[in-house]
């Protein structure tokens, strides 16, 4: 992968139709960001304030989604899991108070930390989940119909 960029593919796939959507969609969104990191720092902020919202809602629903669909099928490891999406939230919400207050963010550095907080959590954490739903094929039927 070149740095600066997400791209998709299978290798990250989980089996869960929504899950599956919802990442490629974090992919792209992260994606963009980067690609907007110019280094010019107003079209940055300019671009950041435009998408901010959209961000934090697109990643509250998936980070929702996935708590529920862990809780439903008794996932093993679920409060830990809720832990490291409670970080992340708090992370992002600090990033977004303090382009609140000063007005200013670095794209690169946001971009570059959601990059790297989904590929760890997609290859870590969600890995583990992912691993017991195989184990158990009749949870997917049920989650993805």
């Amino acid at each position: 992968m070149e740095p600066g960029t997400m791209k998709w593919s299978r290798d990250f796939e989980c089996g869960i139709k929504i899950i599956d959507e919802q990442h490629k969609g974090l992919f792209d969104m992260i994606d963009e960001i980067l690609n907007h990191a110019s280094g010019n720092d107003e079209e940055e902020q300019a671009y950041f304030a435009r998408i901010v919202d959209k961000t934090v809602d697109y990643t509250q629903v998936h980070l929702t989604t996935e708590a529920r669909i862990m809780e439903k099928a008794r996932l093993p490891g679920y409060e830990e899991h809720k832990k490291a999406h409670e970080a992340f939230t708090s992370t992002l919400v600090e990033n977004i108070l303090a382009f609140q207050t000063d007005k200013k963010i670095d794209l690169k550095e946001f971009g570059g930390y959601l990059k790297d907080w989904l590929l760890n959590h997609i290859a870590v954490s969600d890995k583990e989940y992912f691993s017991h739903f195989k184990e158990n094929p009749e949870l997917l039927v049920e989650i993805n119909t």
